[in-house]
């Protein structure tokens, strides 16, 4: 029987099994596929860090089924996950072996501890002795001793030494730095080929030399890797600030609970029981047995070796149509609303808007929202000029963002020194939102200019999402913008808004409210349609709603790239809803929402999923695009991503992650786009 809704950590796992399609996919260039064979593997360890976590907690608490995990009762779940990803795991080994012959065939060798060529034992010897054995960790385990802590995500070597007393074994822990390169290149030799050796077969190879004072037999050594629950656990100590509070958590963080241990199946059992008895790992954890090795997300450094030919062409990102960097941006915005595209843009539209608006006598006030930084941000190095330069600057900045809470407290603390307003969300939500508005005085009148993005101000990830930005001048907008930030500093009071849509208290009904005019227009016989382009579809209340809209005769078209519990395509249920996810060389990142609206199509942009989350429990922006050049812009890069036959996926109820085949000529949709906006130029 086709279930009601997919479930969410299931859903997660098809998702990361489509970006192990392109690991495996052999029209992706060979270090690219390596490259999402990394990906693929850091989504894992995150995965489990998050929300395996989460429904460990609930196994734990006594909770066997709640709504939110669709019905399924908690252990079932955790023993289901663990399944799926053994499965996964064991192609992603296999994968793993074809591309290193692969390699071989392109004359880059990757050699183990017993295939060191001679030409290269001086060049490990060296190496090992000036750069690796400063920086290692080698711990003896015994019984007397208390066992360390293992660091989340960090690769291990276990040691089992036989010594010549036949009955005496020693076990070690060998941690493997994390600072150092995983792929050490070794010199070049005359036979035209390119030798790599991993840091961890590095180390094998100079066990002897480690161990020296033991008189053993036999040594061997095997990798594990324990991941780490990633919940923070906040002080309530009201005499603390939300600095330290955090700044205290993300420092607990390391020494959360195993969730997950993963180990080179060939180790020894008795060693391994030896480290699950050390680790207090119990059934409750998911023990996965892998290769040889692990921390196979270091593949996303893989070295390109000055090969270009085994990696995707370089592409220059493009300026934005009519927009001219050697004069005021400001202006060419007070003429004509602009869309930035990243990365198919230069970013480099965002970063100008800041610093012109730092430089600029005229303006007064800066704000914007902070979720995401790059490690060197010139988004952060504008806002500090801006103080410097006497405007007020406030910047809202999310200390809760995942991964990043403490990259985010190093640039708060940075800011407030240097006289950045800085506000830290409001109590309860997360700001999500991506706006920035500046008031500008003109004729004595306060002007206001601002852009309202799908993603991030972080240059690093806008090379690699793809993300929308709408820069506008638009007085109904913008002043709407302020309200948002009214509602930081006031959240007591409930703002009203005609034209953005803001969660936590408009975003869902308005939604479901045009949903719902959608379906009596279909009724009512008239054209209705509903599409949407998300990272992530998981609420219920409007899956339901998407399904009650389907019954109605609603054509529903949805491209999701990560989860989603929709279950399309089921007669009386679905039929009229059709998802597809495209996986690529960039990652879909941006929220796109289109009503049919009896032929007068609004079309938003937005921060927002369709999830519990984001609709309820984060302060979310959508914005309307009023601009006919742009509205008919934007919903032609949709078109394009909509008709992709390369690397879009059907979601259906097997969930097989079917590639697109609809006998069209063929549309690589992010090749596409690109060619889109050179022949807009």
């Amino acid at each position: 029987m086709t279930p009601k809704y997919f479930n969410r950590e299931l859903s997660w796992l098809r998702f990361n099994h489509r970006v192990l399609q392109e690991a495996a996919d052999k029209s992706v260039p060979l270090i690219e596929r390596l490259r999402f064979l990394g990906i693929f593997s850091n989504n894992l360890d995150e995965f489990f860090r998050v929300r395996y976590a989460t429904i460990q907690r609930i196994f734990l608490a006594g909770k066997n089924a709640t709504k939110s995990l669709g019905g399924i009762a908690a252990k079932d779940l955790l023993d289901k996950i663990t399944e799926a990803v053994i499965i996964d795991q064991a192609q992603s080994f296999k994968i793993l072996n074809e591309l290193e012959d692969e390699l071989n065939q392109e004359g880059i060798v990757i050699v183990n501890e017993n295939e060191i060529l001679p030409e290269h034992e001086s060049f490990i010897r060296s190496y090992f002795n000036t750069v690796v054995s400063p920086l290692l960790a080698t711990i003896m385990i015994n019984d007397q001793t208390e066992f360390p802590s293992l660091q989340d995500g960090l690769g291990y070597l276990a040691v089992r030494m036989q010594l010549k007393d036949q009955h005496n074994i020693k076990y070690a822990l060998i941690e493997i730095p994390r600072s150092l390169d995983r792929f050490v290149v070794l010199p070049s030799l005359d036979d035209g080929k390119q030798y790599i050796i991993l840091l961890d077969d590095l180390i094998r190879d100079r066990l002897h030399y480690i161990f020296n004072i033991f008189d053993y037999d036999h040594i061997e050594a095997h990798m594990i890797k324990v991941t780490l629950d990633a919940e923070l656990d906040i002080d309530i100590d009201l005499k603390k600030s939300l600095i330290e509070k955090i700044s205290r958590s993300v420092k607990d963080r390391k020494d959360g609970d195993p969730v997950r241990f993963v180990y080179d199946k060939t180790i020894h059992t008795d060693t391994l029981a030896i480290f699950l008895e050390k680790l207090k790992i119990d059934d409750s954890d998911s023990v996965i047995p892998g290769g040889r090795y692990h921390n196979r997300r270091d593949y996303l450094k893989f070295p390109s070796l000055g090969r270009e030919d085994l990696l995707y062409p370089k592409v220059v990102p493009l300026p934005v149509k009519n927009v001219n960097f050697k004069g005021s941006l400001l202006q060419r915005i007070r003429e004509k609303d602009i869309l930035q595209y990243a990365p198919y843009h230069t970013f480099s539209t965002t970063i100008k808007f800041l610093q012109e608006a730092a430089l600029d006598p005229q303006v007064r006030a800066v704000k914007i929202t902070i979720y995401r930084l790059a490690e060197v941000s010139q988004i952060a190095a504008s806002l500090i000029n801006a103080a410097k330069n006497g405007k007020e600057v406030t910047v809202s900045i999310e200390l809760q963002a995942r991964f990043d809470e403490q990259a985010n407290i190093n640039y708060a603390e940075l800011m407030q020194e240097e006289g950045v307003q800085l506000i830290f969300g409001v109590q309860g939500l997360k700001v999500h939102c991506k706006a920035c508005v500046i008031h500008r005085e003109e004729k004595g009148k306060i002007v206001r200019y601002g852009f309202i993005s799908t993603g991030n101000f972080n240059e690093s990830t806008a090379r690699i999402y793809t993300d929308y930005t709408l820069f506008t001048a638009d007085k109904k907008i913008l002043k709407e913008v302020d309200k948002v930030f009214d509602f930081f500093e006031v959240n007591y009071k409930i703002y009203r808004y005609k034209h953005l849509l803001v969660s936590p208290h408009y975003l869902r009904n308005s939604i479901e409210s045009k949903i719902k005019r959608e379906i009596v227009n279909a009724q009512a016989g008239k054209t209705g349609y509903v599409r949407m382009k998300l990272n992530s579809l998981s609420d219920f209340k409007m899956i339901d709603l998407f399904y009650e809209a389907s019954r109605a005769g609603v054509k529903i078209d949805l491209i999701v790239r990560g989860i989603c519990c929709l279950v399309p395509k089921v007669k009386g249920m679905s039929e009229n809803i059709t998802v597809i996810s495209v996986v690529d060389k960039y990652l879909e990142h941006p929220r796109v929402y289109e009503f049919c609206n009896d032929g007068h199509t609004e079309v938003y942009i937005s921060s927002a999923d369709m999830m519990g989350r984001n609709l309820d429990n984060r302060v979310e922006i959508a914005c309307p695009i009023y601009d006919p050049e742009i509205k008919k812009e934007l919903l032609d890069t949709l078109e394009i991503c909509w008709n992709d036959n390369v690397k879009a996926r059907e979601i259906c109820a097997d969930q097989l992650n079917k590639y697109v085949s609809n006998g069209q000529p063929v549309i690589r949709s992010q090749f596409e786009t690109y060619t889109y906006y050179v022949n807009q130029l």
